[in-house]
């Protein structure tokens, strides 16, 4: 059973798997966030993200957003069996968006967003759904990393549910535990 997040909404687990992967393949230092790949070799299945459906804010100068987890791209590193071993056409939907700033020889990531694209039936060919894309904070990365297992996972899984779109099952929860934030655009909001 999938946890409810805000208006009916649901997290996968396919979305869950991407980001345990993401939260240990990545450095986190205090609250600095290092990115531990090159997104633009296309590892991991990434790439260079344009934000064209204005989806997040406009980047400040110096930053660029990546999108992480394509399993059809080809690229030398591969996400691993467990992130893509559900049904593929629906995993493959499920992305990772990352702000990044270049320094010296060090890549900063300083926000990150779980999205997936609409459902096919849509018809609205590769854009983000806003009703479905989250900031993550550093607090919850944290806790997927030192989820060892997948009942600590589901835990935390279970956790992500309020009706306000945070991913935790109260605001003291979310205080104390970590929690999502729905991305709502300016462009969204009437």
């Amino acid at each position: 059973m999938k946890p409810t997040v805000g208006f009916g909404q649901s997290v996968p687990e396919y979305s869950l798997r991407l980001l345990h992967w993401f939260a240990n393949e990545i450095d986190i230092n205090n609250d600095d966030i290092l990115l531990t790949f090159d997104p633009n070799s296309g590892d991991y299945g990434s790439h260079r993200y344009h934000n064209d459906e204005e989806l997040l804010d406009p980047l400040p100068r110096g930053y660029r957003y990546y999108t992480v987890g394509n399993i059809y791209q080809d690229a030398s590193l591969e996400l691993p069996d467990y992130v893509t071993e559900s049904d593929i056409e629906e995993s493959n939907r499920v992305r990772i968006i990352v702000r990044v700033r270049q320094q010296n020889a060090a890549r900063i990531i300083d926000q990150v967003y779980i999205t997936q694209h609409y459902e096919t039936y849509e018809d609205r060919g590769t854009e983000y759904d806003p009703q479905h894309t989250y900031q993550v904070t550093v607090c919850l990365l944290r806790a997927i990393r030192n989820s060892a297992d997948d009942l600590q996972l589901e835990h935390i899984r279970n956790m992500w549910a309020t009706q306000n779109g945070s991913y935790c099952v109260s605001s003291v929860q979310c205080l104390l535990m970590c929690n999502l934030t729905v991305v709502t655009p300016s462009r969204f909001i009437q």
